[in-house]
């Protein structure tokens, strides 16, 4: 049975400190802190929204997030600013081992899938601009549920839209969340550890696999899906 690959897309395929750049042109040396505190506060407003079942897609979090990073760090954006940096948001960078890393595992034994809390047209349009599109069966996004991970119900949700198994299906994510909740679904999952200063969460629920980059992943895959075979 060919073993299917879920993955996160913001912060494992695409990285969410690509507008660094452009920061640094709006506001100078404050821009990496800056770049730090958008996404966590993003994933913040996500996981909030989604415990209070009080559902608004991804775009919003992210752009309330802009407007709450702006105020924490006192830095004055102007309304073409702010519309600058979301319509950057949509054509982010892929990091840089990604595209050698799917091309591989595409050529091997694996169904690819980009897995998101984005919507599906904002994902779709993201891995576009990114040039990795055609590596992937399909796109799902937990906008369909109109919730958040790590819900259990949107790993389901993937495994039913995919027509994997548990037993069968990887969650591959760059976010210690991601990874702790796909396992506690029942799935297995790879952490994506790009940097030696990650820490994943104390909470008992390690990761099936940690890698460096999606060129290991493949290494490692192929191993292990050559030895259940």
């Amino acid at each position: 049975m060919a073993v299917t690959l879920a993955f996160d897309v913001y912060g494992t395929l695409i990285d969410t400190n690509g507008l660094v750049t452009a920061l640094k042109k709006m506001i100078g040396a404050e821009a990496v802190e800056f770049s730090r505190i958008w996404r966590e506060k993003q994933l913040e407003y996500s996981f909030r929204r989604g415990l209070m079942q009080k559902y608004e897609n991804f775009a919003l979090c992210t752009s309330q997030a802009l407007e709450y990073t702006a105020a924490s760090c006192r830095v004055h954006l102007t309304r073409d600013n702010h519309q600058e940096l979301l319509e950057g948001y949509r054509t982010l960078p892929a990091f840089e081992d990604v595209q050698a890393g799917l091309n591989l595992l595409q050529a091997g034994d694996f169904r690819l899938f980009a897995f998101s809390n984005g919507r599906a047209d904002a994902v779709e349009e993201l891995l576009v601009g990114a040039g990795i599109r055609e590596y992937f069966l399909g796109v799902i996004s937990v906008d369909d549920l109109q919730t958040f991970k790590p819900d259990p119900a949107v790993y389901s949700h993937f495994l039913k839209k995919s027509g994997g198994t548990g037993e069968h299906s990887w969650l591959i994510s760059g976010n210690p969340f991601d990874v702790i909740g796909a396992i506690s679904a029942g799935m297995r999952a790879v952490w994506v550890r790009r940097s030696p200063d990650s820490i994943f969460d104390p909470w008992g629920i390690e990761p099936t696999l940690t890698v460096k980059g999606l060129v290991e992943l493949h290494e490692q895959l192929t191993g292990i899906n050559d030895k259940m075979t």
